[in-house]
């Protein structure tokens, strides 16, 4: 019996239960409590906190010490909030991003603080992975899109793995709070390790490299619950030991697209979406990957989603070019409202320089104004030292990247895409997502906001018993609550990545 079949039987849940949702980005995270009901899902922000990578002995790495610790205290605020409420909090569910993790020992001990995706290690390792796995037999097993810093090149760097196990960043909390050691589906498909037709670990891959087949704990499935907390976390967080960690779709774009509001009207199965944040994953949700050697040779990747559909994306770059230049700026002296900046490159004249938004030169953080200035003379053109010029600059080439990913995969899967969904950060900015509409040619539907922690929020939910079905009645849900925005194309002339 599938998951949603198992919880569409489940009795009710209860009046006055709400869901803690531990959502988690390369640069935030927050902690919220969920309120499901059949007008939507209700979201309440307890606790905001900062994350980044810090330079921790010669390399990139998380703080997870620190990020653990702010955990604990959205969990207590969540635990209070509810209490004022009269709540009571039914289960936790934590998604984060992908592909990094820590290593513990037998102990439980980390052993050191976890390597982030954006440190420069895995870049050495890519060709002996190589020499020992072809890149076309990978592709043909994993299906997953080939980034230098995926899970299984990151592990080829390790020294001694010898009585360590490697637990994704989402697990690795989940294991703190419950003492149970899992890894999660949706974001073990992110490793390189994962067969993408089985559903299972790849295990002859980690044979050929070397590795343990128990170098992960075992999968567990979103809907499927890790266990309760472990004694002392439940003190500290003033939440009963009874109180479950329930599996989520942990990777975040995973979360997100179970929130995608396509609804007959809006889209229905022909629907490209755009997880638009740090990063802008792009594609179309599927039933069973696609494993040509045309598309592998067009890096798309096949991801777990909830329920165990495939995420058919590419990963195009994203709003990470502009907190960047943000960022710069305000170490120069210059802090510009952001709607104000926004207005401004809107006014700009359409058919100006363009950068390719998901170019490896773009991943480290540094003067990112300068490297988007000095990647579009070496395409010949120029791009004033302007701030409004530059904004415009990314938008533009965001935009043209994302049509660009959608033809391709439209074409590569046999599927038409008739709306495009833009969910997350990016779907609050509407330069953006009308010059995605005007890119791509199809309307584009913005919102919501904070889909991850819907879609987290969701999950739960059913494994509770406070919502039934598949995705297409989760996503009903979403659409009933959602604040949605529509921007149609101006000007079918404009969409050059269809003609």
């Amino acid at each position: 019996m599938s998951t949603a079949e198992s919880a569409a039987d489940t009795a009710p849940a209860p009046a006055g239960v709400v869901f803690a949702a531990i959502d988690i980005g390369a640069s935030s995270g927050r902690v919220m409590l969920g309120r499901v009901s059949p007008a939507g899902v209700a979201l309440e922000t307890v606790h905001r906190f900062p994350n980044g990578v810090v330079e921790i002995d010669g390399g990139l790495r998380w703080n997870f010490d620190a990020l653990y610790a702010e955990v604990l205290a959205g969990l207590k605020a969540a635990a209070t909030v509810a209490a004022v409420q009269g709540e009571t909090i039914a289960s936790i569910g934590i998604d984060t991003w992908a592909v990094d993790y820590g290593l513990v020992n037998k102990a439980g001990k980390l052993v050191a603080q976890p390597h982030s995706y954006r440190d420069d290690r895995s870049r050495a390792a890519v060709a002996p992975v190589h020499a020992k796995l072809d890149p076309a037999r990978l592709y043909q097993t994993t299906g997953l899109q080939f980034l230098q810093f995926n899970t299984i090149y990151q592990l080829a760097t390790e020294q001694d793995l010898a009585g360590l196990q490697a637990l994704l960043i989402p697990d690795l909390i989940a294991f703190r709070l419950t003492g149970v050691r899992r890894t999660e589906a949706t974001n073990a498909s992110t490793t390189g390790l994962f067969d993408a037709m089985a559903g299972e670990w790849a295990t002859e891959f980690f044979t050929a490299l070397g590795l343990r087949k128990d170098l992960f704990p075992p999968l567990i499935q979103p809907g499927e619950a890790y266990g309760g907390l472990l004694p002392e976390v439940a003190a500290a967080v003033d939440l009963s030991r009874e109180t479950r960690v329930v599996a989520v779709g942990s990777h975040d774009t995973a979360s997100a697209v179970a929130a995608v509001p396509a609804t007959p009207d809006n889209g229905g199965d022909s629907f490209a979406y755009i997880s638009s944040g740090t990063w802008s994953l792009v594609g179309l949700e599927l039933k069973h990957p696609v494993l040509t050697e045309a598309s592998r040779e067009a890096n798309f990747t096949n991801e777990r989603g909830v329920d165990g559909t495939i995420r058919y994306l590419r990963n195009v770059g994203g709003l990470w070019l502009l907190s960047e230049c943000q960022r710069t700026w305000a170490g120069e002296g210059f802090q510009p409202d952001l709607p104000a900046l926004l207005a401004a490159a809107a006014a700009l004249p359409a058919g100006g320089p363009q950068i390719n938004a998901d170019d490896p030169y773009f991943i480290a953080p540094d003067n990112m104004p300068e490297r988007i200035r000095a990647a579009v003379r070496r395409t010949g053109d120029l791009l004033p030292n302007d701030p409004a010029a530059i904004t415009r600059c990314i938008m533009d080439s965001l935009a043209t990247g994302y049509a660009k990913t959608i033809t391709v995969a439209e074409r590569l899967a046999g599927r038409r895409v008739d709306v495009v969904h833009v969910v997350g950060g990016g779907s609050q900015n509407r330069l953006l997502c009308q010059l995605t509409a005007n890119a791509t040619g199809r309307p584009v539907v913005a919102g919501p906001v904070e889909a991850t922690a819907m879609g987290n929020v969701l999950v739960q939910a059913r494994a509770a018993g406070a919502a039934a079905g598949g995705l297409a009645q989760l996503r009903s849900i979403i659409a009933a609550g959602a604040s949605l925005g529509r921007f149609e194309p101006l000007d079918l002339t404009l969409n050059a990545a269809r003609n």
